[in-house]
């Protein structure tokens, strides 16, 4: 028989809570996924989601202030999402010349495939650190699987972080403008020829 001190009993303790909340943060994180998917990000609001996840409002309100921090939540998971996916494509490229097309095809895929994440990723407004040392990892991962990709088209003189942000900006467009009609649809990769 095993004999804990004190101490390790109240550090066991504080780990089983954290664990528990970080489950029922998960669980409300996906079941926001749900209703802002099939309805869109207005869809989801509090009284039905507490609901759905059988949580009083009061609980959810301890685990995210709002909509913005639900949605935050879900930015930071799509993009260790898409971080994954922009991975598997430019391993999948057949030289370092075609990753930027085949990556293109993944992005707008994901993008695409995923309306209301991608959304909450890059389209709303959330309270997340972009662009900065702070910014969650995901969020590094994803932007370096794209500058990773570009880097190899770089010549003397230019800035990868500052040609990778024209390729993300002209990814962001090729997702986006087609959801709005301004462009029709078309796969990337017989738009995009390095």
């Amino acid at each position: 028989m095993t004999v804990r001190t004190r101490r390790e009993r109240e550090r066991a303790e504080r780990e089983r809570a954290e664990r528990e909340r970080a489950e029922r943060e998960q669980l409300i994180v996906t079941a926001a996924r749900k209703p802002a998917e099939s309805e869109g990000w207005s869809a989801v609001t509090t009284p039905p989601l507490a609901s759905e996840v059988e949580y009083s409002q009061p609980v959810l309100h301890s685990h995210f202030k709002g909509r913005g921090a639900i949605m935050a939540a879900v930015a930071v998971e799509g993009c260790g999402v898409l971080a994954a996916a922009l991975r598997t494509a430019r391993a999948s490229a057949t030289d370092e010349r075609g990753a930027p097309a085949v990556l293109s095809r993944a992005y707008t895929d994901f993008a695409r495939e995923r309306p209301a994440l991608y959304d909450a990723m890059f389209t709303h407004a959330v309270d997340l650190p972009f662009a900065t040392p702070e910014a969650p990892a995901a969020l590094h991962e994803a932007f370096d699987e794209l500058r990773l990709a570009v880097e190899p088209m770089a010549v003397d003189g230019d800035d990868p972080v500052l040609l990778t942000e024209t390729y993300w900006a002209s990814l962001h467009g090729l997702a986006t403008l087609p959801r709005s009609g301004r462009l029709p649809w078309r796969p990337t990769t017989t738009a995009w020829h390095y």
